[in-house]
């Protein structure tokens, strides 16, 4: 299987002024590898790669296949509305020397099940590199089906990794795999982490997520797949509430962007504009989250 473990979605950091932070995304790197991560995914949607023009992209991406030198894989969100700009920014990312794309079907009126297969058969037949399909009907505007995503594994050979984020994802997760029987089917949990351990009881590969304490992540999935799910549970259940605050609609990077300050990974928790910022009762609340996980058995990874 070629993406499980732990796969850290990547903030892209920002200066006061709105300007590309490249020496922060290097911090932010090192850091999440540093956790003993299994690879990083740039131009994510959490990344706000919809706030970043095509320079910009193309200097992110090489900024961060630079700074991992091999230590990871590196996948690269190259969504697009149309086939051709997903298959131009893949080839891109292909030239620049990511590991693989990930790839959330085309936002497009009267979106059906044969235009978004027939879009990952031509991605595929146009690039020659993995591809992670991002199951986030919020991004799509399209609800795949269990159903759909095995017949995409089944007829499109490099798109058998998942990024799953239409919930329930443990139950939908199980029927994946029970539909994929004889496939080596992939499926990483995103939304936030929050599902983290019931994913991985249902068979998921491992999380891809931008989650601000990775090293907390890693010690979930290694220790299940060490078959000790009682550790796992240890290092995961202190951290749901965070990992839910951190992933609020509409606030929550601003939020992975403070954590991330204060852990000295980034300069500042800027988001670009139409991007909320923290108020005092939100700040208050991530101080108080801190502090409980502190007390409660995250003291080994809350300093401070």
């Amino acid at each position: 299987m070629q993406f499980q473990g732990v796969f850290s979605v990547l903030p892209t950091p920002f200066n006061d002024d709105g300007s590309l932070d490249l020496e922060s995304l290097k911090k932010v790197v090192d850091l999440y590898l540093s956790a003993g991560i299994n690879g990083v995914t740039a131009l994510g949607v959490t990344g706000e790669v919809a706030r970043l023009n095509d320079r910009e992209r193309n200097v992110v991406l090489e900024t961060v296949i630079k700074q991992v030198n091999g230590r990871g894989a590196v996948i690269a969100g190259t969504s697009a509305d149309g086939l051709h700009k997903c298959i131009e920014y893949s080839r891109e990312a292909r030239a620049a020397g990511a590991s693989g794309v990930m790839v959330s079907p085309p936002r497009m009126p009267k979106l059906n099940s044969e235009a978004i297969v027939s879009h990952f058969r031509q991605l595929a037949a146009a690039v020659d590199i993995p591809i992670v399909i991002q199951d986030f009907p919020p991004i799509s505007g399209f609800t795949m089906e269990a159903s759909l995503l095995v017949r995409i594994a089944r007829e499109v050979p490099s798109a058998r990794a998942i990024k799953l984020e239409d919930p329930p994802t443990p139950l939908k997760t199980t029927r994946i795999l029970e539909q994929s029987k004889g496939m080596e089917v992939g499926i990483l949990g995103g939304l936030g982490g929050v599902f983290l351990l019931e994913e991985l009881l249902a068979g998921a590969a491992g999380v891809m997520t931008g989650f601000a304490y990775p090293e907390v992540l890693v010690e979930v999935v290694r220790a299940f797949k060490a078959g000790d799910v009682d550790r796992a549970s240890n290092a995961f259940y202190p951290f749901v509430s965070l990992m839910r605050f951190e992933f609020q609609e509409g606030i929550g990077m601003a939020i992975r962007k403070e954590v991330l300050r204060r852990r000295g990974a980034i300069k500042s928790s800027a988001i670009r504009a139409p991007g909320a910022v923290l108020d005092r009762a939100t700040t208050e609340a991530l101080d108080r989250q801190l502090r409980w996980i502190k007390a409660n058995g995250g003291a080994a990874w809350i300093s401070g």
